[in-house]
């Protein structure tokens, strides 16, 4: 059976100008599998959540006791001293106003996914996959010029690139600029998570992959929504964030040649 032959993409120089054509490697042929993907950016979540809990002896450390039957008053233990009325609050019982917690968190319970090894790096093959569909960049609400093409290869010199005024030039070279404008908005998240040091909500911009850092980490790292990866960490989570395929990826030439060995 013969292989299907890859798509063709141009490399473009830091000037946004084609300076030649490559053919993308085996793993951009991967089958779109949204489930696997999901699937595994779950597992990957929960590795990030700390377990927690309460003391053993929390909401017991009062002087809660019941009055016991005959004083026309329901038997709930009420705090010594808190006086009549609102004041004179239960505790210690789980259905009282200032009582314990019925049932706690406990540190034993289980919220650590696991998946297997060849689901991770098919999920990870097909995320990858995904980065070269424009329809499905479109659909996930990046922002490009219409003459872009996708995946985005540029030049191994992108890599070397100290300022972030440098990058930005050259994302606007190449048509991705609006997107990190889309993303530069922030907005107010809704509920207690504002307290809670979550106060802003920012949208996901785009992914630059390199090689090695040669100097893009520093460069790219304060534009908003970026993320800056070398090939070899790539993982579902970065490729795919939410479990939502599609996510416009900026590459480096040698970034594309190493892919295909390190995810084979």
């Amino acid at each position: 059976m013969e292989q299907k032959e890859g798509k063709s993409v141009k490399v473009l120089s830091l000037e946004g100008k084609p300076v030649k054509t490559i053919v993308l490697p085996e793993i951009f042929q991967t089958p779109f599998r949204p489930d696997v993907i999901n699937r595994v950016v779950i597992a990957i979540l929960t590795h990030r959540i700390q377990h927690q809990s309460v003391n053993i002896k929390a909401g017991q450390r009062n002087t809660a006791v019941s009055s016991g039957p005959g004083h026309g008053i329901s038997r709930v233990p009420r705090i010594q001293g808190a006086g009549t009325g609102a004041a004179h609050q239960g505790g210690f019982i789980p259905g009282s106003v200032g009582g314990r917690q019925a049932f706690p968190p406990k540190p034993e319970k289980i919220i650590r996914k696991e998946i297997n090894k060849k689901e991770r790096l098919l999920a990870t093959r097909s995320a990858i996959a995904a980065t070269a569909n424009k329809a499905k960049v479109i659909e996930r609400g990046h922002v490009i010029d219409e003459e872009v093409e996708v995946p985005i290869v540029l030049v191994d010199d992108f890599e070397k690139l100290q300022k972030t005024k440098e990058v930005r030039d050259v994302l606007q070279l190449i048509g991705v600029i609006g997107d990190i404008e889309r993303a530069s908005v922030r907005k107010i998240r809704a509920g207690k998570g504002k307290m809670r040091g979550r106060r802003y909500k920012r949208k996901t911009s785009l992914l630059i992959v390199a090689g090695k850092n040669d100097g893009i980490f520093q460069a790219a790292r304060n534009l908003p929504g970026v993320d800056v990866i070398e090939v070899r960490n790539l993982n579902a989570k970065l490729v795919a964030p939410g479990g939502r395929c599609g996510r416009l990826t900026v590459w480096s030439e040698s970034a594309i040649n190493q892919v295909n060995s390190l995810f084979s």
